[in-house]
Protein backbone atom coordinates (compact mmCIF):
# COMPACT_ATOMS: atom_id res chain seq x y z
CA UNK A 1 0.00 0.00 0.00
CA UNK A 2 1.05 3.45 -0.73
CA UNK A 3 1.81 5.91 2.16
CA UNK A 4 -1.42 8.92 2.64
CA UNK A 5 -0.41 12.09 1.34
CA UNK A 6 -0.81 15.16 3.32
CA UNK A 7 -2.74 18.00 2.18
CA UNK A 8 -0.68 21.14 2.27
CA UNK A 9 -2.27 23.73 4.69
CA UNK A 10 -4.12 27.14 3.30
CA UNK A 11 -1.70 28.66 4.72
CA UNK A 12 1.44 27.18 3.22
CA UNK A 13 -0.59 27.31 -0.19
CA UNK A 14 -0.92 31.36 0.32
CA UNK A 15 2.75 31.81 1.36
CA UNK A 16 4.17 29.69 -1.58
CA UNK A 17 1.89 31.84 -3.95
CA UNK A 18 2.87 34.99 -2.32
CA UNK A 19 6.24 33.93 -3.11
CA UNK A 20 5.47 33.55 -6.47
CA UNK A 21 3.59 36.48 -7.28
CA UNK A 22 6.61 38.71 -5.46
CA UNK A 23 9.30 36.99 -8.05
CA UNK A 24 6.74 37.85 -11.07
CA UNK A 25 6.29 41.13 -9.94
CA UNK A 26 9.58 42.01 -9.32
CA UNK A 27 11.28 40.27 -12.05
CA UNK A 28 8.82 41.50 -14.91
CA UNK A 29 5.89 43.68 -14.06
CA UNK A 30 8.02 46.15 -12.45
CA UNK A 31 11.23 46.60 -14.65
CA UNK A 32 8.49 46.87 -17.72
CA UNK A 33 6.56 49.64 -16.57
CA UNK A 34 9.53 51.52 -14.95
CA UNK A 35 11.11 51.18 -18.67
CA UNK A 36 8.24 52.33 -20.27
CA UNK A 37 7.83 55.40 -18.08
CA UNK A 38 11.91 56.10 -18.94
CA UNK A 39 11.29 55.69 -22.49
CA UNK A 40 8.52 57.72 -22.80
CA UNK A 41 9.91 60.48 -21.00
CA UNK A 42 13.09 60.44 -23.34
CA UNK A 43 11.09 60.66 -26.08
CA UNK A 44 9.59 63.91 -24.67
CA UNK A 45 12.75 65.04 -24.16
CA UNK A 46 14.35 64.37 -27.68
CA UNK A 47 11.49 65.72 -29.24
CA UNK A 48 10.84 62.35 -30.52
CA UNK A 49 7.38 61.90 -28.77
CA UNK A 50 5.84 65.37 -31.05
CA UNK A 51 7.45 64.02 -33.92
CA UNK A 52 5.22 60.51 -33.47
CA UNK A 53 2.47 62.22 -32.52
CA UNK A 54 2.41 64.07 -36.18
CA UNK A 55 2.77 61.36 -38.17
CA UNK A 56 0.10 58.99 -36.34
CA UNK A 57 -2.18 61.17 -35.49
CA UNK A 58 -4.47 60.82 -39.02
CA UNK A 59 -4.63 57.28 -37.94
CA UNK A 60 -5.22 57.48 -34.47
CA UNK A 61 -7.96 60.31 -34.81
CA UNK A 62 -10.19 57.56 -36.66
CA UNK A 63 -10.31 55.79 -33.02
CA UNK A 64 -10.30 59.33 -31.36
CA UNK A 65 -6.76 59.16 -29.45
CA UNK A 66 -4.47 61.47 -29.89
CA UNK A 67 -1.34 60.76 -32.23
CA UNK A 68 0.91 59.71 -29.33
CA UNK A 69 -1.35 57.15 -28.54
CA UNK A 70 0.70 55.38 -31.26
CA UNK A 71 3.49 54.82 -29.16
CA UNK A 72 1.43 52.65 -26.51
CA UNK A 73 0.13 50.35 -29.04
CA UNK A 74 3.97 49.69 -30.52
CA UNK A 75 5.11 48.94 -26.61
CA UNK A 76 2.01 46.70 -26.25
CA UNK A 77 3.51 45.00 -29.21
CA UNK A 78 6.78 44.45 -26.84
CA UNK A 79 5.06 44.21 -23.54
CA UNK A 80 1.66 44.75 -21.87
CA UNK A 81 3.08 46.14 -18.56
CA UNK A 82 5.48 48.33 -20.94
CA UNK A 83 2.06 49.68 -22.67
CA UNK A 84 0.40 50.04 -19.58
CA UNK A 85 3.70 52.30 -18.05
CA UNK A 86 3.50 53.99 -21.54
CA UNK A 87 -0.49 54.96 -20.60
CA UNK A 88 0.55 56.29 -17.14
CA UNK A 89 3.17 58.30 -19.04
CA UNK A 90 0.99 60.32 -21.50
CA UNK A 91 -1.59 60.53 -18.64
CA UNK A 92 0.70 62.03 -16.42
CA UNK A 93 2.04 64.53 -19.27
CA UNK A 94 -2.11 65.21 -19.86
CA UNK A 95 -1.17 63.96 -23.77
CA UNK A 96 -3.96 61.24 -22.87
CA UNK A 97 -7.27 61.56 -20.76
CA UNK A 98 -9.08 58.48 -18.93
CA UNK A 99 -11.54 58.45 -21.87
CA UNK A 100 -8.26 58.13 -24.20
CA UNK A 101 -7.16 55.14 -21.97
CA UNK A 102 -10.67 53.36 -21.91
CA UNK A 103 -10.34 53.45 -25.64
CA UNK A 104 -6.83 51.95 -25.86
CA UNK A 105 -7.19 49.23 -23.13
CA UNK A 106 -8.58 46.40 -25.13
CA UNK A 107 -5.61 47.47 -27.78
CA UNK A 108 -3.27 46.41 -25.41
CA UNK A 109 -4.58 43.27 -24.77
CA UNK A 110 -5.51 42.00 -28.35
CA UNK A 111 -2.09 43.12 -29.35
CA UNK A 112 -0.06 42.18 -26.07
CA UNK A 113 3.36 40.88 -26.06
CA UNK A 114 2.83 39.68 -29.79
CA UNK A 115 6.92 40.29 -30.11
CA UNK A 116 7.51 37.77 -27.39
CA UNK A 117 4.91 35.34 -27.96
CA UNK A 118 6.52 34.88 -31.40
CA UNK A 119 9.55 33.70 -29.78
CA UNK A 120 8.33 31.89 -26.91
CA UNK A 121 5.38 30.18 -28.76
CA UNK A 122 5.65 30.30 -32.52
CA UNK A 123 8.64 29.34 -32.70
CA UNK A 124 8.58 26.75 -30.25
CA UNK A 125 5.96 24.58 -31.71
CA UNK A 126 7.17 24.89 -35.43
CA UNK A 127 5.27 27.83 -36.67
CA UNK A 128 6.12 28.32 -40.31
CA UNK A 129 7.60 31.74 -40.82
CA UNK A 130 5.47 32.97 -43.52
CA UNK A 131 2.31 32.74 -41.33
CA UNK A 132 3.45 35.30 -38.67
CA UNK A 133 3.26 38.39 -40.45
CA UNK A 134 -0.74 37.36 -40.95
CA UNK A 135 -1.08 36.41 -37.26
CA UNK A 136 0.87 40.12 -36.58
CA UNK A 137 -1.61 41.66 -39.04
CA UNK A 138 -4.64 40.39 -37.62
CA UNK A 139 -3.91 41.14 -34.20
CA UNK A 140 -3.17 44.71 -35.03
CA UNK A 141 -6.59 44.32 -37.07
CA UNK A 142 -8.59 42.77 -34.07
CA UNK A 143 -7.19 46.00 -31.85
CA UNK A 144 -8.41 48.62 -34.00
CA UNK A 145 -11.53 47.15 -34.37
CA UNK A 146 -11.93 47.37 -30.40
CA UNK A 147 -10.60 50.90 -30.32
CA UNK A 148 -13.28 52.10 -32.75
CA UNK A 149 -15.99 50.18 -31.04
CA UNK A 150 -15.07 51.66 -27.56
CA UNK A 151 -14.85 55.41 -29.61
CA UNK A 152 -18.49 54.84 -29.90
CA UNK A 153 -19.33 53.79 -26.69
CA UNK A 154 -17.06 56.38 -24.44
Amino acid sequence: MSAPTSKPMITDVFVTGARKGWAIATSSTIPNVMMAFIIIKALVITGALAMIGKVFAPVMAIVGLPGEAAAVLMSAMMSMGGAVGVVMGLYEGGLMTGEHIAIVAPAIYLMGSIVQYMGRILGVVGTEGRLIPPMFIICIINAFIAMFIMNILV
